[in-house]
């Protein structure tokens, strides 16, 4: 039977990827040290871990079980928390991943190693969108300057010891199970706020773009770099591949279309720019599409809506839940 090991499998996207392989009939192994994953978002046919990749054990594992694919989603994702903690923000998302990929040369060669890039704040301002894999790389931030060494390593690892991989420079992704602090967490944080009768607060003029994609299409596309020939190896963008909408959203209209889901009319306060903030940004997806068969299929309409039902029916349950009626 097919193997995957899956970092960060509790998180957001990681859970929905270890739904969607125990749904193709792979044996899943999710390794997560829930520091902010939850456990109850894996799949019961999933074999949990709590590790944490930057440990020995987690190294162990990797050579323990020889996945077929090592989705490699584990990261310190919240960007304003690596440009406070850039040491803290290194060792998880270069230490950790050196760690995996070591286990993996030693011990596991064969195995396919997907990493989850950025592909908003790994090409910077620099850049006029929209951004293909090849244009020029000016991280915003550490955790994008992180995202860009351990491409670096992996272009390394398959020049010198053939390894098998895929780097995914996902857009801002939303849809249900989303975490706040993530890059697209404006969503989560705009459902949380309609749902509380609350304003909108938006940054600046709010014109300021991104690629919104939906959590699904993502998995897809995952699922597809996990499976799929891949390009020969080597140089450093040969196995990158956007996934996004190739649409530029500004948080405006982002704004507009969740509450128009929420059935009511926006409430917008606007609060002073953020200094350092990236203005404009959107990818280039033609390269995923012609290499791994891969489209986004789900509008940005149909998208924040099932994402607003989402956290609306959590909403709901917490307010019938025993423990809060107590």
């Amino acid at each position: 039977m097919t193997t995957a090991l899956i970092t960060g499998g509790a998180g957001f996207i990681g859970s929905h990827v270890a739904d969607r392989l125990v749904a193709e009939g792979w044996v899943v192994h999710v390794v997560d040290n829930l520091a902010t994953g939850k456990a109850a978002q894996v799949p019961e046919r999933a074999r949990f871990h709590q590790l944490d990749i930057r440990d020995g054990d987690a190294a162990r594992l990797v050579a323990d079980v020889k996945p077929d694919a090592l989705v490699h989603l584990a990261a310190q994702m919240d960007v304003r928390k690596s440009v406070a903690e850039p040491v803290f923000d290194a060792e998880t998302n270069i230490v950790g991943t050196l760690n995996l990929l070591e286990a993996v040369r030693r011990h596991s060669p064969r195995t396919r190693v997907v990493f989850s890039s950025t592909g908003g704040a790994i090409y910077g301002d620099a850049t006029t969108p929209p951004n293909r894999e090849t244009f020029e790389k000016n991280p915003e931030s550490p955790y994008a300057a992180a995202k860009l060494a351990v491409e670096t390593y992996l272009a390394y690892y398959a020049r010198i010891h053939g390894l098998e991989y895929a780097a995914l420079r996902y857009g801002n992704v939303y849809g249900p199970r989303q975490d706040p602090h993530g890059e697209a967490g404006v969503v989560a944080i705009f459902c949380g706020r309609l749902l509380n009768g609350q304003p909108l607060t938006v940054f600046g003029d709010g014109r300021q773009t991104r690629d919104y994609v939906y959590v699904g299409d993502v998995v897809d596309a995952t699922f597809r770099a996990a499976v799929q020939r891949l390009p020969a190896a080597g140089l450093l963008d040969a196995r990158a591949f956007n996934v996004g909408t190739g649409v530029a959203t500004d948080v405006l209209q982002l704004a507009e279309e969740l509450a128009r889901a929420a059935g009511v009319e926006p409430h917008v306060v606007h609060a002073p720019e953020r200094p350092g903030e990236q203005r404009t940004s959107y990818l280039d997806v033609r390269k995923a599409r012609e290499q791994l068969g891969w489209q986004p299929h789900t509008s940005l309409r149909d998208g924040l809506a099932a994402s607003y039902e989402w956290f609306a029916q959590q909403a709901d349950a917490a307010l019938r839940s025993p423990a809060r009626s107590a």
